[in-house]
């Protein structure tokens, strides 16, 4: 499944039409935060003061793509973990087909339009939710090539990335089928050098703004002000090895976070002391 685009080929100096999939614009980057590791059970209980509400486990690494059920809490059950699917389905969508279409789409939302895009603004004013982390993955584009990059918090075992939910019933059988989005909004100094071509990160909620984003009665003014980047300063990241695109390797063990120099990649100041 993917969108045909016009592709140039340096060799032959010729353009065509592609069939470019979803798995192709991962690799180029062209998603921002499609891979997260998740905290395990005992954690997120004694995190986030809930209950737990269905099985999940750690997790190394976790793709948008790979269809399984991830911890979040939400507005309507703020004292409940409950397990969704990454990538919103909205509750019009049609059909089977549609809603296999529309979610590979919408596993971000960007925070400057929540409130607008057809897909998202219907939560955006009553659906959010807390999707339960303890770090992330991004790329960073340096003299030609792509390097991976683990970023987590400094003082925290756990945090919550600000998300939006919605629940579609699929009309051909009755199933139920409830989805998140992550959002993300404009990068911190810090990301801004990880992520340097799109310049964006996840919505990182500060600890005291949590149980306000899961509030029923949170406006949209005071939603915006939320969603904004989070201090860099409380945040750590380092360069990881390619392990995470190996397609036959299992990606969701400790080593895929361990950390990995690049002797070609100029490291960030933070990063020097681990080398």
């Amino acid at each position: 499944m993917g969108e045909y685009q016009w592709i140039y080929d340096k060799s032959l100096r010729i353009s065509f039409y592609k069939q470019v999939s979803v798995y192709d614009k991962i690799k180029k980057g062209k998603f921002m935060c499609y891979r997260y590791s998740v905290p395990g059970p005992d954690t997120v209980k004694k995190t986030f003061q809930v209950k737990l509400g269905g099985k999940f486990e750690r997790r190394y690494h976790v793709g948008a793509f790979e269809n399984i059920k991830l911890p979040v809490i939400t507005n309507e059950n703020p004292k409940q973990v409950q397990l969704f699917n990454w990538g919103l389905i909205p509750f019009w969508v049609k059909d089977e087909k549609t809603a296999n279409e529309i979610k590979q789409r919408t596993v971000n939302a960007r925070a400057e339009s929540i409130f607008e895009k057809p897909a998202f603004r219907m939560s955006a004013e009553r659906k959010h939710c807390l999707v339960l982390a303890d770090g992330f993955f991004e790329w960073r584009w340096y003299r030609g090539k792509n390097y991976p990059y683990y970023i987590k918090l400094k003082e925290r075992d756990a945090f919550a990335i600000a998300g939006l939910w919605d629940c579609w019933t699929n009309k051909s059988n009755g199933e139920q089928i409830y989805s998140y989005t992550i959002i993300t909004t404009e990068a911190n100094p810090l990301m801004a050098m990880i992520h340097n071509k799109k310049k964006r990160m996840p919505a990182i909620l500060f600890q005291k703004d949590e149980q306000k984003w899961v509030n029923n009665s949170i406006t949209k003014q005071e939603s915006v002000d939320i969603l904004k980047p989070y201090d860099e300063n409380e945040m750590t990241a380092y360069t990881i090895s390619k392990l995470i695109t190996a397609k036959d390797a299992d990606v969701n063990t400790p080593s895929v976070l361990k950390p990995f120099q690049y002797n070609s990649l100029e490291p960030l100041p933070s990063q020097k002391s681990l080398f």
